[in-house]
């Protein structure tokens, strides 16, 4: 017989679903339009759960965010989630650069959608706001710790001189939400075909 849940195990459940309720929310009607008590209904918990759980709304749409992200609740930072370790051990540059195109596609696929919402609602709402340029502000360092690998697997340079630093520049525009929102969202590229359009400009751009 299968042990019942311990209260850790039901409130990690529970959290989940509130979590996965508020994606579905705020994808489907944005921040504005979506309450705490829609928020609770659709995961069948009280108002005050939510509340004391994640404190605000604000709160957590930044779980949403980071579980999306991530792909799941665990906390584990990028750089040591398997993916982001394959790109750093890419055998040599080109290889490298398919990688981070490819790990690209995968978190924008998931997590493209709430980066929209959270970019629409910043302009109203300055705590959102911070919380666009902090995600801003974690993409680029992580492209910064991959184009210093990227430096060190280029013995004769990157391209057009660009060094760690500029190089992650590049990869934060062409890997974010604004490129994957044009062409996958507007202009009905598929995810792959994005990836690879991402794959070859990494490389055009920054390998001589």
């Amino acid at each position: 017989m299968t042990p019942p849940p311990t209260r850790a195990e039901k409130a990690r459940l529970t959290r989940g679903r509130m979590v996965e309720a508020a994606t579905g929310l705020f994808t489907e009607r944005g921040w504005a339009r979506t309450t705490v008590e829609d928020i609770a209904r659709t995961a069948g918990v009280g108002v005050q759960t939510v509340y004391f759980t994640f404190g605000t709304k604000r709160a957590l749409l930044k779980e949403v965010l980071d579980t999306a992200v991530a792909g799941d609740g665990d906390p584990l930072a990028t750089l040591d989630r398997p993916w982001a370790r394959a790109v750093l051990g890419a055998p040599d540059p080109a290889a490298q650069l398919a990688l981070q195109a490819g790990g690209a596609r995968r978190i924008l696929q998931r997590a493209a959608p709430v980066l929209e919402v959270v970019r629409g609602a910043a302009a109203a709402d300055p705590e959102l706001a911070g919380l666009w340029r902090a995600n801003l502000r974690q993409r680029h360092a992580v492209q910064e710790r991959f184009a210093r690998a990227l430096v060190d697997k280029a013995p004769s340079g990157l391209r057009e001189g660009h060094d760690a630093r500029s190089a992650a520049d590049v990869a934060t525009a062409l890997l974010g939400p604004e490129s994957w929102g044009l062409m996958v969202g507007e202009l009905g590229w598929s995810a792959r075909r994005w990836e690879d359009w991402a794959a070859d400009s990494l490389v055009r751009q920054l390998l001589p």
